[in-house]
């Protein structure tokens, strides 16, 4: 076979651009592993102090923020509680001036 013959030129034509296109494809894949930073979060995994350390804050932290946004969505709904058992409405004023009173002996540690 020559290399010269128009067949074995269209297969080497055909086979350089299959290479030409997987090469373009592993370079995407490549910058989008480095993107994703895949080598840090394996890194990660085979260190399991720091992974146990980071999980610890991350909670801690989300803990925290759980604790403050329930403290200042409840003083909200005591706030518009109050408000609401001032107006003197039927039924729902006396509801409300219960639920009021209950948690305001809760929060001053008695028992009622």
């Amino acid at each position: 076979m020559k290399a010269n013959n128009p067949e074995n030129l269209k297969d080497l034509n055909e086979l350089q651009s299959s290479l030409s296109k997987l090469d373009k494809r592993l370079q995407h894949i490549a910058s989008e592993m480095e993107r994703t930073h895949i080598a840090e979060y394996v890194d990660l995994l085979n260190k399991p102090r720091s992974l146990i350390w980071r999980n610890l804050l991350a909670g801690t932290a989300r803990g925290v923020g759980i604790a403050i946004g329930f403290t200042f969505f409840a003083a909200t709904i005591l706030y518009v509680l109050r408000i609401l058992g001032a107006l003197n409405l039927p039924i729902i004023g006396d509801y409300i001036a219960d639920i009021v009173r209950i948690v305001q002996i809760q929060l001053e540690g008695k028992t009622y």
